[in-house]
């Protein structure tokens, strides 16, 4: 700034310069013209050169320039290609890995929604699991109820009408049903049977406790 207000500066003082120094050389004349009389067309002579030569703009210029030399601005820095390139692959990094972060939001997302369904399905199948036992157990209850008015019914026939009935049987089945009834009521339908029906009747019966432990 200090730099650039100066160079008006001088060019007003180069402007002035010249005439300034010529009316002072007037002057200068003049006033010894009158101080030495006689000798003043002889000295007039010697100063005339003087004051031609101040006249001239070199030598006036060259007198008053005093102001130093503008110091030329400072170049810009060139930005530097590798840095260019440095930033330019740091962005795409950046993008890829933006990508792969929805990506990955995208695969939770779809697991989330996986692990609801296999949770809802899940409760499903225990939902169906909880009715097929209850289920079950009714099945069970029922065919237990049926199974004891059955043995109610043999129990109140006859020993050798029931022995008929339990012949015709499957011996596994003629087994189970003995094997609920009261001693006294089994022992006369038993031993209305064959000896052949009787002896397997009786293995059956007696090897459904023989894995049962005893302590």
């Amino acid at each position: 700034m200090t730099t650039a207000k100066a160079k008006p500066k001088a060019k007003a003082r180069r402007a002035g310069g010249p005439a300034a120094l010529a009316l002072l050389a007037g002057c200068f004349l003049a006033s010894s013209l009158l101080r030495l009389g006689d000798n003043a067309a002889a000295f007039a002579q010697e100063v005339e050169p003087i004051a031609r030569d101040l006249s001239q703009p070199q030598l006036a210029e060259a007198a008053v320039e005093t102001d130093p030399p503008l110091t030329p601005p400072l170049q810009a820095c060139a930005p530097d290609p590798g840095t260019d390139a440095l930033l330019a692959a740091i962005r795409e990094r950046e993008a890829q890995l933006d990508t792969r972060a929805e990506e990955l939001a995208d695969r939770a997302q779809t697991v989330r929604v996986a692990e609801a369904r296999l949770r809802e399905q899940m409760a499903a199948i225990e939902t169906m699991e909880a009715r097929l036992a209850e289920t079950l157990a009714l099945a069970e209850d029922a065919a237990e109820n049926d199974i004891g008015q059955l043995v109610a019914v043999y129990e109140a026939m006859k020993p050798k009408d029931a022995a008929e009935i339990f012949s015709s049987m499957d011996l596994q089945f003629a087994a189970g049903f003995l094997a609920r009834m009261r001693s006294d009521r089994a022992a006369p339908i038993l031993s209305e049977l064959n000896a052949e029906q009787a002896y397997a009747i009786s293995v059956i019966m007696a090897g459904r406790h023989a894995d049962v432990p005893t302590q």
